[in-house]
């Protein structure tokens, strides 16, 4: 007769837990990644200082973005960490955790569509694996770049046509980034040297917008999949206005705005 070892997380570890019990020392929960297996949270660990109320920082059936301290696997024991994740860390992992559950919607999505067994669902959920982080990054692929994306899992025809329509509606994640450009020219004809300089622009990208606020005053804005992609098409945009401008002895100032996400799935 053999006994099943259960998996636990290993030392250094952030998981997501949901509080089962508060008590004066600390508080147990039970880890949502690994099949509710039992953690404990001292006080000692839950805030800096000293802490009057327990219920202050951690409450029953709440969820907990935790850091594994210290697993005895002989024991069963986890000792777990509130104060010792960071505000980045806390962030990845919720978003990390966001990405699984849509995967798994969008896997339910497929099957529904194509009837596949829960073997065969699973099988696919493995190979997407082999080749990407999450089932919700390899739609967001397939959905940037086509079908092709995944032509290695050799799908059947029907399947692949399914996650194809799937991924033809899903909002794909976008960036945004934009600053005020301050554009003059004293010239009798300047108006038309700096409209004409901004269309020629607008005409080779459709991810760049211009917007008018009034003169002097132009928004710049660049959508993108990702922050790194934006910032390149930027720069030789702005050199190109900068130039154009000022060889027809116009003034030209950029100023940065924030940038922000303008789509998350």
């Amino acid at each position: 007769m053999s006994t099943e070892i259960q998996e636990m997380p290993e030392q250094g570890e952030i998981v997501i837990a949901t509080v089962t019990k508060v008590m004066d020392h600390g508080a147990y929960v039970t880890l949502d990644e690994y099949d509710g297996i039992q953690g404990f949270l001292h006080v000692s660990e839950i805030a800096p200082g000293w802490i009057r109320s327990i219920n202050r920082f951690v409450k029953e059936n709440e969820k907990k973005v935790l850091l594994v301290k210290k697993v005895n696997q002989k024991r069963g024991d986890i000792d777990l960490s509130l104060k010792q994740v960071s505000k980045d860390q806390k962030k990845h992992k919720l978003k990390e955790v966001k990405k699984f559950e849509k995967g798994k919607t969008l896997l339910k999505n497929v099957q529904d569509k194509t009837k596949l067994s829960d073997k065969e669902i699973e099988k696919l959920e493995d190979d997407i694996y082999s080749k990407f982080d999450s089932v919700y990054d390899a739609f967001i692929e397939i959905g940037r770049n086509g079908i092709d994306s995944i032509k290695e899992l050799k799908l059947s025809k029907k399947t692949a046509s399914v996650i194809e329509e799937i991924c033809s509606k899903i909002k794909l994640p976008s960036v945004e980034i934009r600053g005020i450009m301050e554009i003059t020219n004293s010239a009798s004809n300047g108006i038309e040297i700096i409209k004409k300089t901004l269309l020629d622009v607008l005409k080779k990208d459709p991810s760049i917008d211009i917007t008018y606020l009034g003169a002097p005053k132009y928004r710049l804005s660049i959508t993108s999949e990702d922050f790194k992609s934006a910032e390149k098409k930027m720069k030789p945009i702005l050199q190109e206005i900068q130039q154009n401008i000022e060889k027809k002895k116009g003034q030209f100032v950029f100023t940065r705005e924030d940038s922000k996400k303008t789509r998350e799935n």
